[in-house]
């Protein structure tokens, strides 16, 4: 029997009422797996039964199975209300799939989600152990400045802001028992592109400058403290602002700084 057979004889409407043998509805089941057609008819059939079942009286039940019987020309038979148990298990069968699937999803979710979050942690604890470490550093430089300039050996010099930009101020640590300067140019504002500050040490009779060298990482230089040799017998030191690279002989009308070494009489 073909599906056109099938849905004209009146089967399926016993199989939805439950009336035919167990041999019979495991036959129409097989259909209904195979055929979308003939399970599109049997879900109208229940769903005309559920219409007739709602338009019968709730306070008459004795009347409903009557009324639906006869609705569906099954009033002169005897038939048992019995519905086989293959297609609950089957119903339960799927239901069961979709719920294990649909866990399995969650639970694959859940774990993507717990990796990403552990490797955020794991990112973000890398970063902050990067930060201590600089942080760990910064504080062990600042110890060494402080160190250095709070030493009585050390020199002071105060380097004044000149013409070219009278707010400039910045100042020399000088460590002659080692031959190093500490310059700390935090009074200084940032050099244009394409240019770099150049730090002289300066003899006044006659006046000779000596480079001591171009600060060339002042941007990335959070403290703006600078260390460069000195093997000069200074007697002054200045700023000026030269091109990147530096320049033989210092710019004079771009001095920024300039300051004396005060001689002890």
């Amino acid at each position: 029997m073909n599906e056109k057979e099938l849905i004209e004889s009146g089967i399926l409407e016993l199989y939805v009422a439950g009336a035919l043998s167990d041999q019979e509805n495991e036959e129409v089941y097989n259909m209904l797996l195979k055929s979308p057609e003939v399970l599109s008819e049997v879900l109208k059939i229940e769903a005309s039964i559920i219409s007739l079942t709602a338009m019968a009286s709730p306070s008459d039940p004795k009347y409903l199975f009557a009324s639906v019987k006869e609705k569906l020309g099954l009033s002169n038979q005897v038939v048992p209300i019995r519905r086989p148990n293959t297609r609950w298990m089957a119903y339960t069968g799927w239901a069961a799939s979709i719920l294990l699937f649909a866990g399995l999803i969650w639970l694959f979710n859940q774990k993507q989600q717990l990796e990403s979050d552990i490797q955020t942690v794991e990112t973000e604890k890398e970063l902050i152990e990067v930060e201590l470490e600089k942080t760990d550093q910064k504080l062990v430089e600042t110890k060494q400045i402080l160190s250095i300039i709070r030493d009585k050996n050390v020199i002071s010099i105060p380097l004044s802001g000149q013409a070219v930009y009278p707010e400039a101020y910045a100042k020399a640590y000088w460590d002659k028992d080692h031959d190093k300067v500490y310059f700390d140019l935090q009074g200084l504002p940032t050099p244009p592109s394409g240019k770099v500050y150049q730090i002289w040490s300066l003899t006044l009779t006659p006046l000779t400058p000596t480079s001591l060298g171009t600060i060339d990482d002042f941007t990335e230089n959070e403290n703006k403290i600078f260390t460069l040799e000195n093997i000069y017998d200074s007697e002054a030191f200045g700023i000026t602002l030269e091109p990147a690279g530096g320049s033989e002989s210092p710019t004079m009308d771009q001095l920024y700084t300039l300051g004396a070494v005060e001689t002890n009489s």
